[in-house]
This record gives C-alpha cells, structure tokens and sequence, in this order.
C-alpha cells in the first residue's frame, strides 16, 4: 500500500475484489499550480482536520478517482461542528455566554459539544421528529433540549421566541444560515487544497444548505472556479433541487423522506443564489432506499457509520444509477458529513424496511 502526504488515506477491501480500472494517482500528483490561500482558523480544540481516504471500491465503480473527506470523524460526528465552532466562539469573543439554537438533531448537537468546550449556556429546541439518542447526546453535553413542534421550522420559531423574550441576554444560533457558520464549513476546501488536491467535482449533501454555503464560499476563496459542485438530497427532502430549477427558493409542503437531517423545508436563499451565480452547480435527487444502501456499502467499505442525509451524497458514486454524473470527472470529492442519529440498529432497520 503506498503512502501520501498530508492526509491518511485508507483502503478497506482486498485488491482482488476490484475490478481492473485506470491506475490511480498518487495524491501528491493531484495539485495543481495556485496562489497560497490563508484557511480559516477554527478554535483550538473543537474540530478536527479529517482524513481524505482514497475510496478504491468506489473509483473502481465510478472509473474516475473518488476521495472521501472524512468529515463523520468530528467530534460530533458531522460538519456541523466546524461551523459551529466558529460561530460559537465568534459569539463568545463578543461577551455572549447564553446559546440558544433549534436543530433537527445534529446542529443542536455541535453547539451542544462546542458550547461545553468554551464554558457556554446552550439551549436547543428540537422537532418531534429528532430521534431520542441525539436529545440524550445533547443533554450529555450539558444542553438543555425542549421539544417542540412536527419539523424544525415549528421549532425555529419557539427558538426565535424564546431569543426575544431573553431581553438580550441569548444569542440565537441557527443551524445553517449564517455566514459565520458558512465560514466555518468552509475550512473543509481549506484542508482538501493543504492535502494537494483540488477536485474537478465535489459532492454535498444539501439540507437547508448551510454546507453548500461554506463549500462554495471555500472554493470562491481559493479562486477553484472551474469545480463542478454536485448537490445530493433525497426525493422527500428536496428543497434546494427544486429551488436551483425555479431560481429561487420553494417550500416543500413537508419532509416524507427517511433522513430527516436533510428536513428543512426551504434552502438557504444565500445556497441558491452562490449556486446559481457563482459556481457550476448541479442538483440531483437520490432516493430513500439508494441512501440507506449508500451508508451500508460505506459502513462495509470504510469502517465508518453515516445518517441517510449524508447516504445521499455517497449515492451519487454507489448508486448504479447515479454514478455515471461522476464519469466525466478525473477526481471528485464526496464529502462524508456524517451525522450522529444513528447506531447499528438505527441502519438495519433502514435496511429492513427500504432494501
């Protein structure tokens, strides 16, 4: 097995389960000339500088080669704490010492894990339909979790109420549209440029969209134009494909979709925008079963544990059907986003039931 620098990269199945394909390149290969970029400077000691891991089955399968940037290894378990991290510390260096968020699961839970780390309050108000072992996470950090309303705009709003009536004294911490949490996300471009590489594609899960702020604002920075960025959402949870086709943002009358970390009914218009004016974008919709197989096959591939709203992503190159949107590409970049709503139950049930 041969060795790179910069990031670790990982092999998980025996060579002799591959089909032939095109050689691989060593990442050190994969760099192309451009100017030094500063990266955003996160907190010390709330994130981690994740792996990229070479995926062999999924280049064999794809015919091009597949990077995984490895970000289910925060401390959370999701992207969420880079934004997270540097909004909560953003806001700390301002005298707020009171965090109040609404999530449907795994942002509540980044403020929750970055809120203890800097000796802040953290008040998150979550939908009934975030599972019970992301409350019990988030109570394990200290947190305190209200539970209220069908979906997170319900929750949004008790949020936002509870804000106001605080006469000053919380800040609100939403879970994707602000731009200090795009700010944050967007260390992920930061790290991949360090490892030496810079994609032709990279492919993002989008929910409200506050991951595809910070990649694409991650991209601008380093002046990647020519970056094709490639959406993933679930058919039942597919606001922003549907607002990239009208041009601006639709509400969805509802989430029927398994990953329900994907559940925004709206994307961020700031996502739609960046999307449609500054960067080649391209939406696609994945369905529920296809992202439940995608995160079994990572789960064999990779050793690594995912929620369907990353599964999405990852069908993009393990779905059969999808992957032929990543052929016409040398190198592309599937981020791993992770997510802490899951066990090995939680996944054999999605299995039973979809696959």
């Amino acid at each position: 097995v041969a060795t790179y620098d910069a990031t670790a990269v990982l092999f998980s199945l025996p060579l002799s389960t591959l089909r032939p394909r095109t050689t691989l390149r060593p990442l050190a290969t994969l760099a192309r000339a451009a100017p030094i970029v500063p990266a955003i400077k996160l907190p010390h000691g709330l994130t981690h500088q994740t792996p990229l891991v070479e995926s062999l089955p999924l280049s064999a399968a794809t015919g091009c080669q597949v990077l995984l940037k490895m970000d289910a290894l925060q401390p959370s378990g999701s992207f969420k704490d880079r934004g997270m991290a540097y909004m909560c510390a953003a806001l700390q260096s301002r005298g707020v010492t009171d965090l109040i968020s609404s999530s449907g699961g795994n942002a509540g839970l980044a403020a929750s894990a970055a809120g203890r780390k800097l000796g802040m309050r953290v008040r998150v108000v979550v939908p009934t339909t975030t599972k019970p072992i992301m409350i019990e996470k988030m109570r394990a950090h200290g947190a305190e979790v209200e539970v209220h309303g069908a979906n997170w705009n319900a929750a949004d709003e008790l949020a936002r109420e509870l804000v106001g009536a605080s006469g000053g004294a919380a800040a609100y911490v939403p879970p994707y549209d602000d731009p200090l949490l795009w700010e944050g996300h967007s260390s992920i471009i930061d790290e991949i440029a360090a490892a030496g590489v810079r994609p032709d594609a990279i492919v993002v899960s989008v929910g409200g969209g506050g991951l595809l702020c910070g990649v694409l604002r991650g991209l601008q920075r380093h002046g990647w134009s020519e970056t094709t960025v490639l959406t993933a959402e679930t058919d039942g949870a597919a606001c922003f494909a549907k607002a990239l086709a009208a041009g601006e943002p639709v509400t969805l009358a509802g989430i029927t979709s398994v990953a329900t970390s994907l559940g925004a009914l709206s994307a961020s218009s700031s996502a739609v925008q960046m999307a449609r004016d500054d960067q080649p974008t391209e939406a696609y919709t994945v369905s529920d079963a296809e992202a439940v197989g995608a995160c079994a096959s990572l789960l064999d591939d990779h050793r690594v544990l995912v929620e369907p709203a990353c599964g999405a992503a990852l069908a993009l190159a393990y779905s059969p059907r999808q992957r032929e949107a990543l052929r016409r590409f040398e190198t592309v970049v599937v981020v791993v986003c992770g997510g802490g709503g899951v066990t090995h139950e939680i996944l054999s049930q999605w299995k039973a039931d979809l696959l």
